[in-house]
């Protein structure tokens, strides 16, 4: 039994009270349930849209997901209801008259069926080792699936011989690509049958009535290599996959494009650059595809712009288009009317038309400021989408004659919330680089007085923070807005949205760059008399959690500070993370060759000069930021005496993707900000 000590881990204290959440109407409890909608999936003839729930489950301490469905004039319903697991990977069966999904109903992930019009849902695959993804074919006679490659018999003799053991990098299992042929009547048919063994007469041998015998799969491809994203060709004969040499993460700078005809299997390397290519998507007369690459970069592809091609068949050549969008280019849908694409131009959603003839790239006019997923009929005349404005909550949109029609209504949740407004601030770092941020306000704001002030710093650092009216995670923004404070979010250098070159200010620069952005944010709404400058504190996970750890240790201004999942040393990191490429783009060296860089930028060189109480949360098992980073800043101000708590959250990696778990990490920022910033004595409550 493992043994920690006590210091390690935050003991909730029994609490029955109800004012522990003291100034906020909302609890985090409501907050966290907040229910959200995602991938909305349009039907051929444009009459029927499926879509996808987000809910929680407090009682499983899971989240979970559900099929919805629109029909043309009718309110949407619930299609599907999978107990104890979810419903995923929705498609409309071709033939207009079914849903296909995954679900884990007892018998691993299958793929199910169900009617459009409702009823029960019944499988069509029973995979000893489940189904990953699926595609089904044009004709929809038969269904390409991939699925994990089972443990061999030599792993376990071993594990049986010599117990539990793995060599790192050696340690996964490929996915490849199968076939299995469908018939629908015989399913059908097969549902109606009994399938018991029955005994009508004790003195005769019992009869096994007959029974749908699910149709075996044939493996399509083979080798040593894993398949990830694929797709039919329009022909039905052929399937374009990406194939890279294994699973683990860092094998995608790997990943080559490749299709393999069904009927001989015989497989071809169309596109294989020297580094990561990723199929997306193939032309409607099937004389093409859309595919992104780095191509030869892998120095720096991490904070580069991505890069689109389109690959000709018959020449076997690829041209580069899009080439002048500044930004991550993202595939949506290839249609008779171009390629669809969407790219992020500051805070704003950019939904475009890109030409394939010419390359050239259109915008589309949005109603809205954030777009999320989006679908198209395959003529391109349907279109329906997620999205929202600024101050809303996401909803999922039909899209005809130029106007969004909404169809689901999540933002009846929020009515009569005392949800914080909302602005956009910019501002001048310290080196003249132009920067964005969201400040987010009580709604009876006064800017005569000064509010105490929360930072919270986003992930990436290729994210990007947005308005919002409920920003979720494990910080309590809208409880701490309505308890009168003001919070800012701050899209610092390296942030998606402002194009390459803003991307790669960080480039050897990280923390301290991101530090002056930040610390000049402050500055700025210090400077318009806003801030109550004894009352500071600054947040944030991941690369937000690393920044707040470098502030932790190079500046005093702060009352508080949180660090989630944060690097503290990037020589710890370096040699211990599971995206190594990572930190030597950033930092352009190992510690090896340049150990002043990884000086320069690590919180712990500073350590010496920290003063801010701090907390820190990690994941017992993250393996993009391992906790070893924790221990080490934990270690470094608990040796000089400054208050400080370390909190692992057990079994988890590098986020916290449970609500009970998330809860707790809401209650310990809300606990810590409330001693060191708002003076107050919080225990958490158990009951």
């Amino acid at each position: 039994m493992k043994k920690f000590h006590a210091s390690l881990f935050f003991v909730l204290v029994l609490f029955t009270g109800t004012k522990a959440q003291t100034g906020s109407s909302v609890s985090f409890e409501k907050w966290i349930s907040l229910k959200s909608v995602f991938s909305p999936l349009v039907s051929e003839d444009g009459q029927w849209v499926a879509f996808g729930t987000n809910s929680t489950d407090w009682k499983a301490n899971s989240y979970h997901s559900e099929i919805w469905l629109w029909h043309n004039g009718s309110p949407a319903f619930q299609l599907t209801r999978t107990s104890g697991s979810s419903s995923s990977n929705f498609r409309f069966v071709p033939g207009g008259k079914w849903l296909s999904f995954v679900a884990d109903r007892g018998n691993k992930s299958q793929i199910w069926m169900i009617s459009l019009q409702g009823g029960e849902a019944f499988p069509i695959t029973d995979e000893e080792e489940g189904v990953n993804d699926y595609e089904w074919n044009p004709d929809g006679k038969s269904i390409a699936i991939s699925k994990t490659e089972p443990e061999a018999k030599v792993e376990k003799d071993t594990k049986q011989r010599y117990g539990g053991f793995g060599v790192i990098g050696e340690e996964y299992h490929v996915t490849h690509l199968w076939l299995i042929e469908f018939n629908l009547d015989s399913i059908q048919l097969a549902g109606s049958l009994p399938c018991y063994e029955s005994k009508p007469d004790s003195t005769k041998k019992a009869v096994n009535p007959p029974c749908y015998s699910f149709p075996k799969a044939k493996r399509l491809t083979e080798g040593d290599f894993t398949v990830s994203g694929f797709d039919w060709h329009p022909n039905g004969e052929d399937i374009l996959f990406n194939r890279q040499p294994n699973p683990l993460i860092m094998s995608s700078v790997h990943s080559d494009v490749a299709t393999i005809h069904v009927k001989d299997k015989k497989t071809r390397i169309l596109v294989n650059n020297p580094t990561g290519d990723f199929f997306n998507g193939i032309s409607p007369d099937g004389k093409e595809f859309c595919y992104s690459s780095s191509v030869s970069d892998s120095i720096s592809q991490f904070y580069k712009n991505n890069r689109l091609f389109i690959y000709n068949y018959e020449s076997g050549r690829s041209r580069e288009v899009a080439t002048g969008v500044d930004e991550d280019k993202n595939f949506l849908k290839w249609t008779p009317r171009g390629i669809s694409i969407s790219y992020l131009q500051g805070m704003k959603s950019v939904v475009a038309l890109l030409d394939p003839a010419t390359g050239n790239v259109t915008a589309v006019p949005m109603p809205m400021e954030i777009i999320g997923g989006i679908d198209f009929t395959k003529d391109g005349t349907h279109m329906v989408f997620s999205g929202r404005h600024f101050d809303q909550l996401q909803e999922i949109y039909v899209y005809n004659n130029g106007l969004p029609t909404a169809i689901t209504d999540m933002n009846a949740q929020i009515k009569g919330w005392n949800t914080p407004v909302n602005e956009v601030v910019n501002w001048k770092s310290r080196d003249g680089a132009e920067i964005e941020g969201v400040l987010l306000k009580p709604r009876n704001f006064d800017p005569k007085k000064k509010y105490p002030l929360l930072v919270v710093i986003h992930g990436g650092p290729t994210g990007i923070d947005r308005p919002d009216p409920t920003p979720t995670y494990v910080y309590p923004i809208v409880q701490w807005c309505e308890k009168g404070a003001i919070v800012l979010r701050v899209n610092y250098r390296g942030s998606a949205g402002y194009g390459q070159k803003f991307r790669s200010l960080n480039v050897m620069n990280l923390g301290v760059g991101d530090m002056w952005d930040v610390m000049s944010g402050v500055d700025h709404l210090i400077q318009t008399g806003i801030v109550d400058t004894t009352r500071m504190g600054c947040m944030g996970w991941s690369q937000g959690g690393y920044i707040s750890a470098f502030l932790t240790t190079n500046t005093n201004r702060f009352k508080a500070i949180s660090v989630g999942a944060g690097i503290s040393n990037w020589v710890t990191y370096y040699v211990s993370t599971d995206i190594t490429p990572f930190t030597r783009q950033y930092l352009k060296a190992t510690p090896w060759e340049n150990m002043e860089i990884y000086r320069k930028t690590s919180p712990m060189t500073n350590i010496n000069k920290a003063s801010t109480p701090t907390l820190i949360q990690h994941g017992e098992f993250d393996n993009r930021v391992p906790v070893p980073n924790a221990f080490e800043l934990y270690r470094g101000l608990q040796d000089r005496g400054i208050p400080s708590k370390l909190i692992i959250y057990k079994g988890f990696g590098h986020g916290i993707s449970k609500p009970k778990e998330r809860l707790a990490a809401v209650w310990h920022n809300w606990q810590w900000f409330g001693k060191y910033v708002f003076g107050e004595n919080i225990e958490v409550p158990i009951e």
